[in-house]
């Protein structure tokens, strides 16, 4: 295998769904933004641009992206659709070709529009059309057993059950992800990342004063005794993140360094029933292949669409909550769903620098159980 670098990565600033980008098309200022990496990083001869995009307006998204962004119409420019972890989805993509020698400069990432997410209809044919009404949605069919707009809700409720996890420690959770995420917004931890959009710099989901107080009063989802709330799951956002990723041929031949190495992709599948799960699973089976363990990561990422995900975490790991999700999660920036793979990337870099450098780790949960995850080494 050659040897696969991040030379660098930008995002836009994630934003609440019908809020600040509520007109933008994700095409567009997905475009801003790879015009902006694109000078920020100055390279040409790129191979290929790959980027995700789970409920965009259909077609190749991504393309049109490349083509707004004025880049060459030779360069081919591709959409992935692996749920929530189709950016992950699209770093692995990248990888995949860097790794086995075909080509030298992929831009991969994700993209997402959740207050431009178009409303679809099953064709009469299909049985789902009289199922629903007019036939009728916006969320698709995850799992041949279940069809439902709140699938992935009710998924996080069954982990929950199944865990035995409390309310409490649900909404401990979102709190930590608050004040994280607050935190690290007030010490522009993240800031250099974010290319201004649309008149907004910085995210604008987080919550400086989320308490537990708060979250306490909010309604179970699924009725009384239920453990869900909206503040134990995500926001749904609009957004961006990009990475640009490249072959040791290519720093040596351009005089170039870059600190950080991609070492390891890895796809996971498991019960579409409860997909919360399918980010420890797919970074267990990554850190197996590896032969290292989550205590060898100066930092760990995961994707916290649900407050499930971390209870998982760290009542396996309680000893490296320390390490885990360093700037806060999707729970206070929240999800830009086709995006979010991307933007763990480029949280999880500044963080294992924070940590002071060595392997990071992250992994994202996708509908329909499966997972994605990706290994980094920085090296100062």
């Amino acid at each position: 295998m050659e040897n696969v670098y991040v030379l660098g990565g930008l995002r836009t600033p994630l934003a609440k769904r019908g809020g600040h980008f509520r007109a933008l098309r994700p095409e567009c200022f997905t475009a801003e933004l790879l015009r902006a990496l694109l000078k920020q990083y100055d390279v040409d001869g790129l191979d290929a641009v790959f980027c995700g995009n789970a409920v965009g307006t259909g077609g190749n998204l991504t393309r049109l992206a490349s083509l707004l962004a004025g880049i060459d119409e030779r360069i081919p420019a591709v959409t992935i659709d692996m749920q929530c972890a189709s950016a992950a989805a699209s770093l692995d993509f990248a990888f995949s070709r860097l790794a086995s020698g075909q080509g030298h400069l992929y831009v991969a990432g994700g993209m997402e529009s959740r207050s431009l997410q178009p409303v679809r209809r099953y064709a009469e044919a299909d049985e789902r059309h009289a199922l629903l009404p007019h036939g009728e949605y916006m969320t698709a069919q995850f799992s041949p057993k279940e069809l439902s707009a709140d699938a992935m809700l009710r998924g996080a409720e069954r982990t929950a059950k199944e865990e035995k996890a409390s309310r409490t420690e649900l909404e401990e959770w979102a709190a930590r992800s608050h004040a994280r995420a607050a935190a690290a917004r007030r010490e522009g931890s993240l800031q250099k990342l974010i290319v201004p959009i649309a008149g907004l710099s910085k995210d604008d989901s987080i919550r400086e004063t989320m308490s537990l107080g708060f979250l306490k009063r909010l309604p179970p989802l699924f009725g009384t005794g239920g453990l869900t709330t909206a503040g134990t799951s995500c926001r749904m956002n609009d957004g961006a993140a990009l990475a640009l990723l490249c072959s040791e041929e290519y720093l040596t031949k351009m005089e170039r360094k870059a600190d950080v190495r991609l070492l390891a992709v890895e796809m996971s599948g498991g019960d579409p029933l409860y997909s919360p799960r399918g980010a420890m699973q797919a970074a267990d089976q990554l850190l197996e292949r590896m032969r290292l363990s989550y205590e060898d990561m100066a930092a760990i990422e995961f994707n916290e669409s649900f407050a499930v995900i971390d209870v998982l975490f760290a009542r396996r790991y309680p000893k490296l909550v320390g390490r885990y999700n360093t700037f806060g999660g999707a729970l206070a920036y929240g999800h830009p769903y086709g995006a979010s793979g991307a933007v763990l990337l480029l949280h999880l870099i500044e963080a294992v620098k924070k940590h002071g450098g060595g392997y990071g780790l992250l992994s994202i949960a996708g509908a329909g159980g499966v997972g994605e995850a990706i290994l980094v080494e920085i090296f100062g």
